[in-house]
């Protein structure tokens, strides 16, 4: 079957199918060799949604479909090979993590066997018609440019003392003022006539005979008076907490970069991406 495509960046954006033939993600970039410049890694979207990127060497897949390509491993093995975050380029240690997950000899470069072919599969790569070496400059000079990034390390932080915060306990005066039931004792003067058999002098009916002089009657009044005392009542316990709470802080700071001016007549050249 002939390909639909035969750029890399064909590839891109299409769907990627494990060696039996059912689809394991889409197919987001593509990783050329160091050192041939040769493209050898699909990078695949895997996961639920997508969010995780699988790297499975182009050896041994084949053009499946209109322009999508079927790898030479199976899906379990394509989703459980080892997680690493390139950031645009794989270092010599992840590649060579990979490619003994996958079963080749990293250390293979011979020109015979060239980069990574240390185990066939009895087909040959879904690349194999294609130019990768075309638009390739001719270098008559080259100039490297570079630029400062601001990193972060990642879980890098430094603890600083922001405060203090000091528990004292101290004592106050006031007036309190409470209302306490109380009863008291007061005389009140009743005057009552004296009428019928106890009228004085009528003695024939019975009554009392009162004779007229001096009489003296003493009472005595009470009154209660609250008695007060103090007593030390615990009310409350006040204690310090302290917990942390995760936020995010902007840095800022300044980078240096680096840009190339051409001078004089330069035609402008397509160059493999």
């Amino acid at each position: 079957m002939e390909p639909a495509t035969t750029t890399y960046d064909g590839w891109i954006g299409r769907d990627a199918y494990d060696a039996d033939g059912d689809k394991v993600g889409e197919i987001c970039d593509i990783y050329y060799d160091d050192v041939t410049g040769r493209p050898e890694w699909v990078a695949v979207k895997t996961g639920l949604f997508g969010t995780k990127r699988t790297f499975v060497p182009i050896h041994g897949s084949q053009p499946h479909g209109d322009g999508d390509l079927r790898l030479a491993f199976d899906e379990g093995m394509i989703k459980d090979a080892p997680r690493v975050d390139p950031e645009g380029h794989l270092s010599p240690e992840e590649e060579r993590e990979l490619w003994a997950y996958y079963g080749y000899d990293y250390a293979d470069i011979s020109p015979a066997k060239e980069y990574g072919y240390g185990k066939a599969y009895g087909t040959g790569r879904a690349d194999k018609d294609y130019d990768w070496r075309r638009d390739e400059p001719v270098d008559t000079g080259t100039v490297t440019r570079s630029e400062e990034e601001l990193r972060v390390a990642k879980g890098r932080t430094q603890r600083t003392e922001t405060g203090k915060v000091r528990l004292r306990k101290y004592v106050v005066t006031e007036n309190v003022k409470m209302e306490i039931p109380v009863t008291r004792e007061e005389v009140r003067v009743t005057r009552e006539p004296v009428t019928g058999t106890a009228r004085a002098g009528d003695k024939a009916r019975g009554g009392d005979r009162v004779d007229i002089g001096d009489a003296e009657q003493e009472v005595v009044t009470y009154e209660e008076r609250p008695i007060v005392t103090k007593e030390t009542v615990p009310k409350e316990k006040v204690r310090l907490e302290k917990e942390t709470i995760a936020d995010t802080e902007t840095v800022e700071d300044q980078v240096r970069k680096e840009k190339v001016d051409i001078e004089g007549d330069v035609q402008q050249q397509k160059r493999r991406p």
